[in-house]
């Protein structure tokens, strides 16, 4: 096995409180990096040697990005649908259904063609672990593909049958809850990790706490981990049942009562939060203060898809949260690597600690500050070790 000692590093994130406070910073710092993981971690003047050296020219390091929510397996453009909101109509949902005709349509070389693209986006801005969700074909045939073509790019693949009502059931949601935790589950469960639900009463296309649960404990029987869209259009039934259920994450957390609150602070569910789609809605954005304040992890995530926000870039949420939700840059960047991994259960991402994955980001900065110091630059890039 060949190591490579980084050097050259002004700043490092390394959210190993070990080396003092959640990010666990280190200055003047070093790595080595042994067969894909993290050998030793440190200040430069400990460090051992190595079999090659690479020197970072005095930049800050953290941790690659843990994006928990993405549905990057889709074709078609909800462009005018983004103009129309701009203009004043408001967001609720129904706009996937055109994302649904356009990806059933599309081939599967146009599928894998678009989800590459997007994955490689991310990764030229710090993200090296991705979530990636189904929900755009809504057929058994479609969303077995859906999940299979997601499983090409990553582990962490979601079955989301339960996105919306397709057209075909109008007025028989309960029919098509049948489907998606019987047929539907059976043919994607072998590809997925975690099974998702849109949870909205207030939506006309989404679904209900009992029809989530239907679905959700459908897919836990399964052996798939629990993930829930919660409380993004109204107060509702979903933040209560991703914690009674053990759900890993419930996200968005946009309408949040004072039980909801408690209930997360008092549970192991991450309230994982999508400042890019309040931003391309003009939605309230959450009050990440308000749950941190009370003891809940937070997490931060794109929800990068065509419709409510078509934004791959975790920078940006990390800016929006500071600005716009009361977040420390400190507090923003522990949600974007640590809290993402925990929103996905994962020990071995969103830190840099021996045995973890050697997910590096460069800054082209002297310190992690300037994510949010400086919104909208291309300062950040995943490290690549062979490069």
């Amino acid at each position: 096995m060949t190591s490579t000692l980084l050097t050259g590093i002004g700043e490092l994130v390394t959210n190993d409180e070990r080396f003092g406070g959640p990010l666990g910073l280190v200055q003047d710092a070093a790595v080595v990096v042994e067969d894909g993981r993290v050998a030793w971690v440190g200040p430069r003047r400990g460090a051992p040697t190595a079999d090659a050296r690479r020197d970072l020219g005095g930049r800050a390091v953290v941790p690659g990005f843990v994006d928990s929510h993405a549905h990057l397996v889709f074709a078609g453009d909800r462009a005018a649908e983004f103009e129309a909101r701009m203009a004043g109509t408001p967001y609720d949902g129904g706009g996937i259904a055109s994302t649904v005709a356009a990806t059933r349509a599309a081939t599967e070389e146009e599928l894998r063609g678009t989800l590459r693209r997007l994955v490689a986006e991310m990764r030229a801005q710090g993200t090296t672990t991705v979530e990636v969700k189904g929900g755009y074909g809504l057929t058994v045939e479609d969303e077995a593909r859906s999940v299979r073509l997601a499983r090409e790019v990553t582990e962490e693949v979601t079955f989301l049958g339960a996105h919306v009502v397709p057209s075909e059931y109008a007025g028989r949601a309960d029919d098509y809850v049948a489907l998606v935790a019987g047929p539907m589950l059976t043919a994607c469960a072998p590809r997925a990790r975690w099974v998702d639900v849109f949870c909205e009463p207030g939506s006309a296309h989404a679904f209900d706490g009992d029809q989530a649960q239907v679905v959700l404990e459908a897919g836990a029987a399964a052996g798939l981990g629990l993930r829930l869209h919660a409380n993004q259009l109204s107060a509702g039934p979903g933040v209560r049942l991703a914690v009674e259920l053990g759900a890993a994450s419930a996200d968005h957390c946009t309408h949040l009562t004072d039980a909801d609150v408690e209930a997360l602070a008092g549970s192991s569910t991450v309230a994982t939060l999508l400042p890019t789609i309040e931003f391309s809605t003009r939605s309230p954005y959450p009050d990440a203060r308000r749950l941190i304040d009370a003891g809940a992890t937070v997490a931060l995530a794109t929800d990068c898809n065509p419709g409510s926000g078509y934004s791959s870039s975790m920078p940006l949420a990390v800016a929006l949260a500071v600005r716009e939700m009361r977040m420390t840059p400190a507090e923003a960047l522990w949600s974007a690597t640590a809290g993402g991994a925990a929103a996905l259960r994962r020990t071995d991402v969103g830190v840099l600690r021996p045995g973890a994955r050697a997910d590096l980001a460069v800054l082209d900065a002297p310190s992690y500050l300037h994510l949010a110091y400086r919104p909208g630059v291309p300062l950040v890039r995943a490290l690549e070790l062979d490069a």
